[in-house]
C-alpha cells in the first residue's frame, strides 16, 4: 500500500529499533528459555534435566508461591496507587487554570529520580530509630499506637515496599491520562451539561469511555512494570524479614546470583514472561468486553 519509497524508509527507521529489541529483550527470553531444561550453577557443565525445574516449581518449592501471591498483592497495591492516582489528578488537572505545569513537573519528578536514591528516601521515612517521617505524622496527630517499623513488621512490610513503587510512575501515567482527557471533544461535555448531566455522569458516559484505548494502553503498563518490580523491593528489605516482601523477580534474582542455580532462576524468568503475557490478555480481553457491552 506504501509507495516504493515510503516503504524504504520505514525500514530504515525500523530495522535498527527492531534488532536492538530482538537483542536486548528476545534472545535473553530464548537463553532463559532454553537454560530452564538445564541444572547450571554457571561454572561446570550444563545438566539437562527436561521439566524437572518446573515441576519442582510447581509442586516442591513453597517460597516460588509465597513469592508469588506477594507479587500479586504488590500489583494490587501499585495498580490502585499508579492508575487510581493519575486518573484522580488528570481529572483534577483538567479544569485547573494556573500553576498546571508546575503540578505536573511536581509529579512527574519521582519519575527521573534514581531508583537508590527512592529506597533511601522512604526508609528514612519508614525508620523508626531514629523517629521517620511516617511514625512522626502519626505521633503529630494522636495515632502513635501505630507506630512500628514499617519494614521489619511482616504484617505491613509488603504494603511499604509496594508505595514507593506506585509514587514513582503515578506522574507518568497521570500525563498520559491527561493528554487522553485534553483530546475529548468540548462540545460533548457541553452539551452533556446542558442536558443536565452531573459530573460524574459526563465522565462515565464521556470522558471515560473516550479514553478506554489509552486507559487500555496505560493499564497494560502499568501491570508488567510491577509484575516485573524489583530494584525498589531489593534495596528496601531485600525479600525480608522472612518471605514478607519476596516477589518473584527478588527470588529469581537471589536464586541465580546467590544460590548460582542458573537453570532454576531461568525457569522462573520464563514464568514472569507468561504471567506477563496472561495478564496482558485479561486485560485487553475484560476491557474490550465491557467496551463492546
Amino acid at each position: 500500500m506504501l509507495p516504493n519509497r515510503s516503504r524504504l524508509s520505514v525500514l530504515i527507521f525500523l530495522v535498527p529499533p527492531l534488532l536492538l529489541y530482538g537483542v536486548a529483550v528476545l534472545l535473553p527470553i530464548v537463553q532463559s528459555l532454553f537454560l530452564s531444561f538445564f541444572s547450571w550453577d554457571g561454572i561446570s557443565d550444563m545438566e539437562f534435566v527436561g521439566l524437572t525445574n518446573y515441576i519442582h516449581m510447581f509442586t516442591g518449592d513453597t517460597v516460588f508461591w509465597h513469592a508469588f501471591s506477594n507479587s500479586l498483592g504488590y500489583l494490587v497495591i501499585c495498580l490502585v496507587l499508579q492508575l487510581g492516582g493519575a486518573l484522580i489528578v488528570a481529572s483534577l488537572l483538567t479544569s485547573l487554570r494556573r500553576g498546571r505545569n508546575i503540578v505536573k513537573t511536581l509529579y512527574l519528578l519521582p519519575a527521573v529520580i534514581s531508583t537508590v536514591a527512592i529506597a533511601f528516601l522512604f526508609q528514612r521515612i519508614y525508620s523508626i530509630d531514629p523517629v521517620g517521617l511516617l511514625n512522626q505524622i502519626l505521633g503529630w496527630v494522636g495515632l502513635g499506637n501505630l507506630e512500628r517499623a514499617w519494614l521489619s513488621d511482616i504484617n505491613s512490610v509488603l504494603a511499604a515496599v509496594s508505595i514507593p513503587e506506585g509514587w514513582r510512575f503515578t506522574g507518568l501515567y497521570m500525563l498520559i491520562i491527561f493528554a487522553a482527557l485534553l483530546s475529548v471533544p468540548q462540545e460533548l461535555e457541553e452539551a452533556a451539561r446542558l442536558d443536565g448531566a452531573s459530573r460524574w455522569q459526563v465522565f462515565t458516559k464521556i470522558r471515560f469511555p473516550h479514553i478506554r484505548p489509552v486507559w487500555i494502553t496505560t493499564t497494560i503498563m502499568a501491570t508488567t512494570y510491577a509484575l516485573r518490580g524489583f530494584d525498589i523491593p531489593y534495596l528496601l528489605t531485600n525479600g525480608g524479614p522472612g518471605q514478607s516482601s519476596e516477589l518473584l523477580t527478588t527470588y529469581m534474582y537471589k536464586t541465580a546470583f546467590t544460590s548460582t542455580n542458573y537453570g532454576y532462576a531461568s525457569t522462573m524468568s520464563v514464568f514472569i514472561v507468561v504471567e506477563c503475557l496472561v495478564a496482558v490478555g485479561l486485560i485487553i480481553f475484560t476491557l474490550r468486553r465491557k467496551d463492546e457491552a
